[in-house]
C-alpha cells in the first residue's frame, strides 16, 4: 500500500488539503457539491453550533445490515467518490445565500460559521474499494467535528449505496456466467438518468463485465467500449443497390475487391448450396444481405450482425456467413453474431452447428467458433437457466435488470453515531437488527488453513490486534448462545485511512479503476463457493471480541429505561 505523510500543525490543514484535492480531483458528478444533502442534516448542525457542540470530536460507522439479492455476499463501492467529495467540501457563496434564504431562522454568525468550514479536520477510514464486506461490519468510519460529519451523511449514504448495490449485482452475474463469458454493459437507455447510467457503467464494470455500450462511460472512466447495431438499421436498406461504393482493399493492401457485395452474393450462393444446410436455408431477405454488406464495408476490421431482424436461421444466419466468407478471401476475420430475440438457448445451439458445418464445408479455421453475442433483457436467473439447458452463447449483453437492480431497489446503508468526545453511544431498537455497535472499533478478517475467510470480527480500539496462530473468542453482537472460538491462519485488517484529516496517519493509496476491479475478482475467489452460490448461500460469520461483546450488552442496559409494571 503506497500512503502519503501529511505535513502537521494548523497551518498544516489547508495546504494539505489543497493538495489532496489536487491529487484526487473534483467530483465525477457536479452534482456532488456541499448542498447535497438533507436538510435536517443543516437544521442538526445550526442546533449543535446554538449549543456550542459543533465542535465536538464524533466518530459516525456507515455500514449496512442485510445482503442484498437474497444472496450471502456485498461487493464495497463509491469509496473513490466519498474522497473526492471531501477533498472539495466548502459552501460557496452563492450557496450560503440560498441557505440563508431558506432557513431565515438561523443566527448570521451561523452561515459565517458555514463559509469556513471543510474537512481538514474529518479522518475518514474505510475497507478498501472493491471488497467484498458483509452486514454490520462499517464500511466506513468517519471522525470529525460532529456539525460538520453530519454534513456529510447523506452523500456519504448516496455515494456508496448504488455504488455496492450495482457493483454487487454485476459480480452476481460474472459469478453465474462464469469466467469464460465476455460480459458487457448495454443499460444506458434504461437506467435512472445520466447520473444512473454513467455510476452504472463505472460500478459493472468494477464488479466484473468487460465492457460497456455508454461512450462517455468509456471516455471518462477508460472502459472498453463495445456495440454493433440495431434493427434500425438493418431495416433502413430496401435493397443492394443502396449500396453505392462496393470496393474494398484487402487487409495486407496488396490488391482491392471492385465489388465487395457480388463476391458476398457468389459466397451466399455457395453457403445455400450445401448439402448439410439445404434443409435449413432458402432465399434470405435480401434488404438484410444488404445491410450487414454495407456494415462489413465500413467495418471490416470487426464485423458483427445482428440476425434476428427478420429469421434468425432461414435469413439472418445465412446472410452473415456469406458477409463474412466475403471478408475472408479479402484477409479478415468477422467478429461473430448478436441474438436479440428468441429462444437463446437453442438459436445459439443452430447458429454453432451452422458455423461448425461451414468451417468444415470450406475448410476455413476458427470460422465453428464465431462469436455468438445475446441479449434481449438478460439477468442473472436467465442466464442460469440457459447454463442449465446448455447452449453456445460467447458473450451476454445485460442492460435493464442490471442497471435498475430490478430485483433490490436499494443496499439501505445507515450512518450511526457510535461515539463523542472518546464517549461511545448505542442506538436501540426493538428490532435488535436495527441496534448498533457502539464505540470506535477496528476490524479484521479471520482467514483458515484452506485460505477461505472465516469470520469477520470488531474489536474496541484499545484492545490488541488478532494475531494468526493465536486463539480468538468470536461472539455474535447480540445472541449470548452463538459463539465460537477461532485460530486463525492468517489476519487481515480491513479499515484503512484514506483521509487523515489533521493527523499525521499515512494515507491510503486511491488504486485505479481496473486494480479495484481485479480486487474484486480475487476477493469473490477467495469465498467458500457456499458462501457466493445462489440458492441457499451459507451465511457468512460477523462477530465482536469478548470484550466488546461484554460492554455492548453493559451500554444497552444502561441506556434503556426500565418499564415499571402497574
Amino acid at each position: 500500500m503506497e500512503a502519503t505523510a501529511p505535513t502537521s500543525g494548523a497551518g498544516a490543514n489547508g495546504s494539505l488539503a489543497a493538495a489532496a484535492r489536487a491529487q484526487v480531483g473534483p467530483p465525477t458528478n457536479p452534482m456532488a457539491t456541499a448542498l447535497l444533502t438533507d436538510q435536517y442534516q443543516f437544521s442538526m448542525a445550526y442546533a449543535y453550533w446554538k449549543a456550542g457542540k459543533h465542535a465536538d470530536r464524533a466518530v459516525f460507522d456507515l455500514y449496512f445490515r442485510k445482503n442484498p439479492f437474497g444472496g450471502e455476499f456485498t461487493v464495497f463501492a463509491g469509496l473513490e467518490e466519498c474522497v473526492r467529495f471531501i477533498a472539495n467540501f466548502k459552501f460557496t457563496e452563492d450557496e450560503i445565500s440560498f441557505l440563508k434564504s431558506v432557513m431565515p431562522m438561523c443566527e448570521d454568525s451561523f452561515f459565517d460559521y458555514l463559509r469556513g468550514i471543510d474537512c481538514s479536520d474529518v479522518e475518514v477510514y474505510s475497507i478498501p474499494e472493491g471488497s467484498v464486506v458483509f452486514p454490520k461490519v462499517p464500511l466506513m468510519r468517519i471522525e470529525g467535528p460532529v456539525a460538520v460529519v453530519q454534513l456529510l451523511e447523506t452523500p456519504f449514504v448516496n455515494l456508496i449505496n448504488y455504488a455496492s448495490l450495482v457493483t454487487t449485482n454485476a459480480a452476481r452475474h460474472r459469478h453465474v456466467a462464469g469466467k469464460s463469458k465476455v460480459l458487457m454493459e448495454f443499460g444506458l437507455r434504461r437506467a435512472q438518468g445520466p447520473d444512473g447510467a454513467i455510476s452504472a457503467s463505472k460500478y459493472c464494470f468494477m464488479g466484473g463485465f468487460d465492457a460497456t455500450s455508454n461512450v462517455l462511460a468509456g471516455h471518462l472512466f477508460g472502459i472498453p467500449l463495445r456495440g454493433t447495431h440495431s434493427h434500425a438499421y438493418v431495416s433502413s436498406y430496401m435493397s443492394l443497390t443502396e449500396i453505392p461504393d462496393r470496393t474494398l482493399r484487402n487487409k495486407d493492401g496488396s490488391r482491392i475487391c471492385k465489388d465487395f457485395v457480388s463476391l458476398v452474393q457468389e459466397w451466399l450462393h455457395k453457403v445455400q448450396a450445401v448439402d448439410s444446410l439445404s434443409s435449413v436455408f432458402g432465399d434470405t431477405n435480401q434488404s438484410e444481405l444488404a445491410a450487414f454488406a454495407s456494415y462489413a464495408l465500413a467495418f471490416p476490421s470487426s464485423f458483427l450482425a445482428l440476425v434476428d431482424t427478420y429469421d434468425v436461421m432461414r435469413s439472418g444466419i445465412p446472410n452473415f456467413c456469406a458477409v463474412a466468407l466475403a471478408l475472408h478471401d479479402l484477409g479478415y476475420k468477422a467478429s461473430g453474431i448478436r441474438l436479440d430475440s428468441g429462444d437463446l438457448a437453442y438459436l445459439s445451439i443452430e447458429a454453432r452447428k451452422v458455423f461448425q458445418a461451414i468451417e468444415k464445408e470450406f475448410n476455413i479455421p476458427c470460422f465453428g467458433k464465431m462469436i455468438i453475442t445475446a441479449s434481449n433483457d438478460l439477468n442473472e436467473e436467465t442466464i442460469d437457466a440457459l447454463n442449465k439447458q446448455g447452449h453456445e452463447v460467447d458473450a451476454f449483453g445485460i442492460g435493464t435488470y442490471l442497471v435498475t437492480c430490478y430485483s433490490q431497489a436499494a443496499l439501505g446503508c445507515v450512518f450511526k453515531l457510535v461515539e463523542i468526545n472518546s464517549r461511545p453511544r448505542i442506538k436501540l431498537s426493538e428490532d435488535v437488527a436495527k441496534v448498533s455497535i457502539p464505540c470506535k472499533k477496528r476490524c479484521f478478517r479471520l482467514y483458515g488453513k484452506e485460505g477461505y475467510p472465516l469470520v469477520d470480527i470488531m474489536i474496541r480500539e484499545s484492545e490488541p490486534s488478532p494475531k494468526a496462530g493465536e486463539r480468538i473468542l468470536c461472539r455474535h453482537p447480540f445472541l449470548e448462545s452463538k459463539r465460537a472460538y477461532v485460530v486463525p491462519q492468517h489476519v487481515e485488517e480491513l479499515l484503512q485511512c484514506y483521509w487523515p484529516g489533521s493527523s499525521n496517519k499515512p494515507r491510503a493509496e486511491l488504486p485505479s479503476l481496473e486494480k479495484i476491479r481485479n480486487r474484486c475478482m480475487q476477493q469473490l475467489e477467495k469465498l467458500r463457493p457456499d458462501h457466493i452460490r445462489r440458492l441457499n448461500p451459507t451465511p457468512y460469520k460477523v462477530s465482536v471480541s469478548g470484550k466488546l461483546y461484554e460492554f455492548i450488552h453493559y451500554l444497552w442496559l444502561n441506556e434503556a429505561p426500565v418499564g415499571e409494571l402497574q
